[in-house]
């Protein structure tokens, strides 16, 4: 197994500059060859840059990625999870895979016309709660705690053992300490916990009742599917599944696959697990994408998967974020193993 890049002391960004800047990225496409399939995961597309919401899902902005599709056009075979049992019966070539999670808005006004133009195929992993009744995401509620509070830092306490302070100005890392903590926690513990940091932070929770703008709506994602888009199933409510009982995880499961096959006609044959770590599906997560009729079921913790070592419940998926320009974006596509999480 390669070393990930923290493992050998490389960070992404020098890698990045290194293959993409320099041209190497031709030459180790040819001397360290990789055969298999390569998934990419985008989740929004724009500038984020003074969101108040999560900026950590904001994966690229449209230039960045119109030049992403362009690159992968050029030097890719770009297939869609439909055309997996025929690419897995060939056992060879070098695949990737265009996906999106959560269902935002903005993959429909920004991504959609750029996929369109380039005639690219995607696959769009959607949440049903957030269509049937649109309201903020948890990620995107904590986030704005964080940034709309008038105060410095959270003290220690029940649910955090050290004291977070607020960084300024962006209070980013603030932030991304508060989503790991709840990430972490039992499920049945994050509603209190939600309901601490809005007191602990001043700012309530986030009651405005427009949110129309966040996400896509079944009308759109029609549209969307009619153009050759894939979409896929992400749970009603986006919770973790390994988190919760076999029972619930049924629920979250079958319930997205109900609302899936109602709306656009078809049953869920592709799945994506929310958060995406190893820690955050099981063997009863499988069992029900298996009673569920899922053909393949994607994570979220980087690498590839090589057909020697396929697996149709773990289709390991790259993390595309903003820091992944082309030169990025080539150093990926160019080391795809490097690019994986030991967690």
């Amino acid at each position: 197994m390669p070393p990930s890049l923290r493992s050998v002391g490389i960070t992404a960004h020098g890698i990045a500059r290194l293959v993409g800047r320099t041209g190497a990225w031709t030459v180790l496409r040819k001397v360290v060859p990789w055969n298999g399939v390569l998934c990419l995961n985008y989740h929004r597309i724009g500038d984020g840059s003074r969101s108040v919401f999560d900026r950590g899902v904001w994966s690229a902005d449209g230039d960045v990625f119109d030049g992403h599709v362009r690159c992968l056009k050029s030097h890719f075979d770009v297939v869609t999870p439909p055309d997996l049992p025929d690419i897995l019966r060939r056992g060879k070539g070098r695949y990737v895979l265009l996906t999106f999670d959560d269902g935002y808005l903005d993959n429909y006004r920004v991504a959609f016309p750029i996929l369109k133009t380039h005639g690219v195929l995607a696959t769009f992993f959607v949440a049903t709660g957030f269509l049937d009744d649109p309201h903020l995401a948890w990620w995107d509620e904590i986030a704005w705690m964080v940034r709309t509070s008038r105060k410095h830092r959270i003290e220690a306490n029940p649910w955090l053992s050290t004291q977070v302070v607020f960084d300024e100005p962006d209070r980013e890392v603030a932030i991304r300490v508060l989503l790991s903590a709840y990430k972490l926690m039992p499920t049945n513990s994050n509603e209190a916990y939600l309901e601490f940091l809005a007191e602990a932070t001043g700012s309530g929770r986030y009651t405005c009742p427009d949110v129309g703008g966040t996400w896509v709506t079944w009308a759109l994602l029609r549209e969307m599917r009619a153009a050759g888009m894939v979409v896929g199933g992400h749970t009603v409510n986006h919770p973790i599944l390994a988190r919760l009982s076999p029972e619930r995880q049924w629920e979250e499961i079958s319930g997205c696959g109900q609302r899936l096959a109602e709306e656009l006609g078809e049953p869920m044959r592709y799945f994506a697990y929310p958060v995406g770590s190893r820690q955050t599906f099981d063997g009863h997560t499988r069992a029900c994408l298996k009673r569920a009729g899922v053909q393949y079921g994607f994570s979220y913790y980087g690498g590839m998967r090589r057909f020697d070592d396929w697996d149709d419940c773990d289709v390991r998926r790259i993390p595309v974020d903003s820091g992944v320009d082309l030169d990025g974006l080539r150093a990926i596509l160019a080391l795809p193993r490097l690019y994986g999480r030991a967690r």
